[in-house]
């Protein structure tokens, strides 16, 4: 069935800085560790001429998030973000109450260089914390120490910014529960607005993945979870997505953008975009991943169209993994198709107990959080 015309939702913007000081054993993003020095101005100027060729598929829509992300983006002088910055405010609209998100490594923060970013027009930080033990980072091959994590983020407090985020890893290799709490406390300590609580997980083509280490077996993940979701209940922390957690208002507006079915461009090596057209037209891109290839001018490697078939699973792969009510009005609107060719997954999921439907949303239940896999394969386009 061809898809109607759609909505145009909001749009942000993805970059992507590829390079680390050296890649940890888990790591499976498009991240290279570094040899010599950052190429600070020619990256920029490679990531301008990339997002000028992407500009035609905006379809003249202002940007209402940014998200640096890598790699470790803090890796980049103070002065080449000024001038990515302005010289994307200089390409399109963005958005005067624009987040703007830069990640950062603990290692890496200095004050001079962060308020340097601040002035840039970054307004988010996002620190890769991971443990606040010492053991525990030196297995997950992290390079800063518990002390520096903490210095950063007293650091963000302090620079006055509209928000920050602590990313908190959990299911470390040999980690007791007592442990995995503790790290939680310690996060919950410094009273960000946003804790991003992710499970470890091994993924292929990873240090990792060819080398296991022992993890806790699921018993154990579970009591993790739950006794951790209770602290950061307890201590204000609202979960609104599998991983995420936010004092009330602090929401990474960005990644909501994505969840929602959202449209993104995305410059920079390996970075992914999805763009919607007034036609019901759906693309996504995908840029040359090596920065050899990239910085040759070789920007775009793949452009594809979404196929309508494909439509409901990629909107609910996301949207279902938000605790907020999913309006049923936005599946048509964003997707172009009717409700009715996705009638019969619906109704299996409601009679598994997965989601509640009413006139206006769909709501995913706590079975369903439990099952989210198998909800999300009812979905899934028949061969």
């Amino acid at each position: 069935m061809p898809a109607n015309s759609v909505q145009l939702p909001p749009l942000s913007l993805y970059i992507h800085i590829p390079w680390c000081v050296q890649k940890c054993p888990y790591c499976d993003f498009n991240s290279h560790a570094l040899k010599g020095e950052v190429p600070h101005q020619e990256y920029v100027d490679h990531l301008l001429a990339d997002l000028d060729a992407d500009l035609p598929l905006a379809s003249g829509r202002a940007i209402s998030t940014i998200f640096i992300g890598g790699g470790t983006p803090s890796l980049l002088s103070a002065e080449a973000m000024q001038a990515l910055l302005d010289g994307v405010r200089a390409r399109i609209h963005v958005a005067d109450d624009a987040e703007i998100t830069m990640e950062a490594n603990p290692g890496t923060v200095e004050a001079d260089r962060f308020s340097g970013y601040q002035r840039a027009g970054v307004n988010r930080i996002s620190i890769g914390v991971q443990s606040f033990s010492a053991e525990k980072l030196t297995r997950l091959g992290r390079i800063h120490g518990p002390d520096e994590a903490k210095r950063a983020a007293h650091l963000a407090t302090g620079l006055g910014l509209r928000s920050f985020n602590l990313d908190l890893m959990h299911g470390l290799p040999d980690q007791s529960l007592e442990e995995a709490l503790d790290d939680l406390r310690q996060a919950i300590a410094l009273n960000p607005p946003h804790l991003s609580w992710y499970q470890l997980t091994i993924e292929p083509n990873t240090l990792f993945s060819s080398r296991p280490p022992v993890l806790p077996d699921d018993d154990a993940l579970w009591n993790i979870f739950e006794q951790g979701h209770e602290l950061l209940s307890a201590a204000g922390y609202q979960q609104y997505e599998t991983s995420a957690y936010a004092k009330p208002g602090y929401q990474c507006q960005h990644n909501l953008n994505y969840w929602r079915f959202g449209d993104y461009l995305g410059i920079g090596c390996g970075a992914h975009g999805k763009l919607t057209f007034a036609d019901g037209r759906i693309l996504r891109t995908a840029k040359t991943k090596h920065p050899r290839g990239f910085m040759r001018g070789d920007y775009r490697d793949k452009l594809h169209e979404v196929e309508a078939h494909d439509r409901p699973f990629e909107f609910f792969m996301n949207r279902f993994r938000l605790l907020e009510a999913a309006p049923r009005a936005e599946f048509a609107q964003y997707t172009g198709l009717d409700e009715s060719v996705i009638r019969a997954p619906l109704d299996e999921a409601l009679a598994k107990g997965y989601l509640l439907e009413t006139p206006e949303y769909w709501q995913i239940t706590e079975h369903g959080k439990l099952f989210l896999n198998s909800l999300l394969e009812l979905f899934l386009p028949e061969d």
